[in-house]
């Protein structure tokens, strides 16, 4: 008696949990390898090594005012009725090397940032002064090209200082040795400007993930192009190029690839040089057009080439991952999406994004989950499915409010949502008032 084979199509195929999924992608990630950017080449970056001081910062006391430079006791009973009279003998600007000694007596004119000359003690504001005038109180400083003899002459001082008035003192902001920033801190502007301050040109850090978007479809056309018989805009590969952006990575576009098998392979191949991810919208369900899955079959090793599952999820449950490439630079990780906006756009928060704060070494990986009262309720959820609906979250409220319906074209709802309303698989409906976890977009 013989038998026949079932054939592979009617054969069950498993329904992964949302969770099983997100540890397979991110249990066969690793961050990327550590390399030294110049600083503005670094921002975004992580870094990987603890950076110390070199030297005090500021490096030497300096004034904190546009002024002059004084000894205490010249100036401690100075009042405007009874002014001190000092001799102006120079300018001190920023940036001086050779600095005058500021006897009894006698006061330097002295500019913001400037070093503190030596025998001075404080700075009275040039507010306190006549500015060399010989009348009232000034109200700043003739630029010295225009007026070079009010480094000379004499100053009227109307007030006392206390010393070290107006002085930073050398090491205040971080003494050398310090710690400046640790391991792991995410190098933006204010971090930058410390590095640059203490002199660092460059760091060593983990880079920002290149991410490659494509979106799949013949029908797709780029936005100010008009439109031909049954024909959408391409919104998929923009907004999963900004929702990369946003993770941290740096994003290339590649829009509207046709549906066809042999120009999305090529056009996957001549990306992986730029690619650290690779991520695809559409042509991952089971319609005769979805050439995603015939496209990407061969073009990964046997053991962890593209996978495509279903996922107890909606929207977005059709997905793939595995790795495309032959090895070495031009192996990359990949990521296929499906091609409705808004289950591409969950799906990205859900998967992608984890993907790329993961390969950039840095936490938190996920976004924040807050719970929060659903005041409205939601009438239906569908069985053994983790749903994922739009919301608004009010964080003064602790309240959030489905925006839109469940479709997953539904565009507009999308972009008025700051939250995704989370129904877990066992959950049919949720009672006007009930709890539930929020994923926060913000």
């Amino acid at each position: 008696m013989s038998s026949t084979a079932e054939p592979a199509t009617s054969r069950p195929e498993r329904t992964w949990l949302v969770s099983e999924h997100l540890d397979d992608v991110l249990g066969r990630l690793r961050p990327l390898d550590p390399i030294e950017l110049r600083l503005l080449e670094a921002q975004g970056c992580v870094l990987v090594e603890d950076v110390t001081v070199p030297v005090a910062l500021p490096p030497f006391d300096n004034s904190s005012m546009d002024g002059y430079a004084v000894r205490v006791a010249d100036v401690a009973a100075a009042s405007e009725e009874f002014p001190a009279v000092l001799t102006v003998i120079g300018d001190i600007a920023a940036g001086s090397g050779e600095l005058p000694r500021v006897g009894p007596g006698e006061a330097a004119r002295i500019m913001t940032g400037a070093p503190l000359p030596p025998g001075a003690e404080a700075v009275v504001p040039v507010e306190w002064t006549d500015g060399g005038s010989g009348g009232g109180p000034a109200s700043g400083m003739l630029a010295h090209s225009a007026a070079p003899e009010g480094a000379g002459g004499e100053v009227r001082v109307h007030r006392p200082a206390a010393a070290r008035a107006h002085v930073r003192a050398r090491g205040s902001d971080v003494g050398a040795g310090e710690l400046a920033l640790r391991a792991g801190t995410v190098l933006g502007a204010p971090q930058i400007s410390l590095l640059a301050a203490i002199g660092r040109a460059t760091v060593r850090v983990r880079p920002r993930p290149r991410v490659v978007v494509l979106s799949t479809g013949s029908e797709l056309v780029p936005p100010g192009e008009p439109l031909g018989p049954g024909q959408i805009y391409d919104s998929n590969s923009f907004a999963l190029a900004a929702a990369a952006r946003d993770a941290g990575a740096i994003a290339y576009r590649v829009g509207g690839v046709a549906d066809d098998a042999a120009t999305l392979r090529a056009t996957i191949e001549d990306q992986l040089i730029r690619a650290d991810l690779l991520v695809t919208s559409g042509g991952v369900s089971v319609g005769a057009y979805d050439v995603v899955k015939e496209a990407l079959t061969g073009l990964g090793d046997d053991a962890d080439g593209v996978r495509f599952r279903k996922l107890a999820m909606q929207p977005g449950k059709p997905q793939g991952f595995g790795f495309v490439g032959e090895g070495g630079r031009d192996r990359a990780p990949l990521l296929a999406l499906p091609g409705n906006p808004v289950s591409a756009y969950v799906s990205f928060e859900l998967f992608v994004r984890p993907a790329i704060r993961t390969l950039m070494g840095v936490e938190p990986v996920h976004r924040t989950v807050v719970s929060a009262v659903c005041p409205e309720g939601v009438a239906s959820s569908l069985p053994g499915r983790r749903q994922f609906l739009r919301g608004r979250y009010d964080a003064d409220e602790n309240a959030v409010t489905p925006v839109g319906g469940s479709g997953s074209h539904l565009v507009k709802a999308l972009a008025h949502a700051n939250a995704l309303i989370v129904l877990p698989e066992e959950t049919t409906s949720l009672e006007p008032g009930g709890t539930v976890d929020v994923v926060l977009l913000d």
